[in-house]
């Protein structure tokens, strides 16, 4: 705690009970409070009682359906409602220097009022914080209307959760989300009570981002992504200028932040993307024109790693990226094969292309064979690095020298 105080973090000790609590049983509650009292005598003064992710159909002893009635949003709303105010009033009020409970209810992403919300709307503790990740549970912006209408809907400021670095869904599987903060309105502090970060499994990678979020919520209103972006890799650079740039170029490739939807909230390689794409429309009228542009990107793209290996201080950010880093080096290895053999190509030296388009395949195919460690997530599977625009270099090497042949 005292680590967290001094570096401006509140340290939170949340019990999720809802899986198992029989709210109606006041040992079940002592046992809650106990553990919670546990915690304070240790000096923490933050609590969180999650009641996310777990069913309104069925209660966990048969009491409680005696106490609320037939499992349902209306009832499953009363019975946290006891717990929670029971806990807040009982607990919290009743300890010195504690801040107010906070709890993510088990509607936490959307804007519909249902006979839950009404629950908890009319009869929760006002003091106590209610979490909400947005209007969905990976929101692809939160604006200050939507704000407003989940304050209006649960009766009290919301306090979000925003599930961004967060990789843990189907989605996000062999990446890393590191794109600055974005989408989310200036003059939100005006609605919410606070804004807390879901970082990914790699919470070292998560750095990059969550300090992007930090900066917004510290002052929405003079926000500036691309200048908190920069600030952001400068710092992981330890102030070298020359190791930002190669941290900027590693965040483009791992910039994409999908939804649980078809859409992505934040685009993958928006710099890369377009230098790709002017590339092949060159191509086709200017083709050693476009070689020449796309050479430096491709070293660029390729000293990046080593950059950040010599110069990045934080070796817990570096390990948590190892894997991303590697394929990223054989990445620019294989972009470089590729113009190689396109400009094989264009000297009729069809050997030469032959041989180059062979070493691009092979790096390719060792890229492939990169997978997210297992003792670091439980989603299994190859990385991706900036796709697809790095794949689709490939296949239009390939189409080229096929057609060349």
């Amino acid at each position: 705690m005292d680590r967290a105080g001094g570096n401006h973090v509140r340290f939170t000790f949340a019990v999720s009970p809802g899986a198992s609590i029989c709210y109606s049983d006041p040992a079940d509650v002592a046992a809650l409070t106990g553990k919670l009292q546990s915690m304070y005598d240790l000096g923490v003064r933050s609590f969180s009682i999650p009641l996310d992710d777990i069913s309104y159909t069925k209660w966990n002893c048969a009491a409680d359906e005696s106490k609320f009635g037939a499992p349902g949003r209306g009832p499953a709303a009363a019975a946290q409602v006891g717990l929670l105010n029971t806990v807040q009033r009982e607990f919290i009020e009743r300890k010195e220097g504690t801040n107010p409970l906070q709890t993510v209810p088990t509607e936490y992403g959307d804007l519909t009022d249902t006979a839950y919300k009404q629950k908890l709307r009319a009869d929760l503790d006002r003091a106590v914080e209610v979490m909400w990740t947005g209007t969905d549970t990976v929101p692809p912006e939160i604006t200050d209307s939507q704000a407003q209408q989940a304050s209006a809907l649960f009766g009290r400021k919301v306090f979000v959760w925003d599930n961004y670095p967060v990789n843990d869904f189907a989605r996000t599987a062999g990446r890393l989300l590191l794109a600055p903060y974005d989408k989310r309105e200036k003059g939100l502090s005006g609605h919410l009570s606070g804004i807390v970060s879901n970082p990914m499994n790699q919470e070292a990678a998560s750095k990059l981002a969550v300090f992007t979020m930090n900066d917004f919520s510290w002052n929405d209103h003079g926000y500036d992504r691309t200048r908190s972006g920069r600030q952001a890799a400068l710092h992981l650079a330890g102030g070298d200028a020359r190791t930002a740039d190669a941290v900027q170029t590693f965040v483009d490739l791992n910039h994409m932040a999908p939804t649980f939807g078809a859409e992505n909230w934040q685009p993958q390689s928006p710099v890369l993307g377009p230098k790709l794409d002017a590339f092949w429309e060159t191509y086709q009228t200017d083709p050693r024109a476009a070689i020449r542009a796309l050479t430096p990107v491709a070293k660029e793209i390729g000293a990046a790693p080593a950059a950040l290996r010599s110069g990045v201080p934080d070796r817990q950010f570096l390990h948590d990226a190892d894997r991303w880093l590697d394929a990223t080096e054989l990445w620019g290895e294989a972009l470089r094969h590729g113009l190689a053999a396109l400009t094989a190509i264009e000297d009729g030296d069809t050997a030469a292309a032959r041989r180059e388009r062979e070493a691009m395949d092979g790096v390719a195919a060792r890229i492939a064979r990169i997978t997210v460690d297992p003792a670091e997530h439980h989603q299994r599977g190859p990385v991706k690095i900036a796709d697809p625009f790095l794949d689709d270099f490939v296949s239009g090497v390939r189409k080229q020298h096929d057609a060349s042949d």
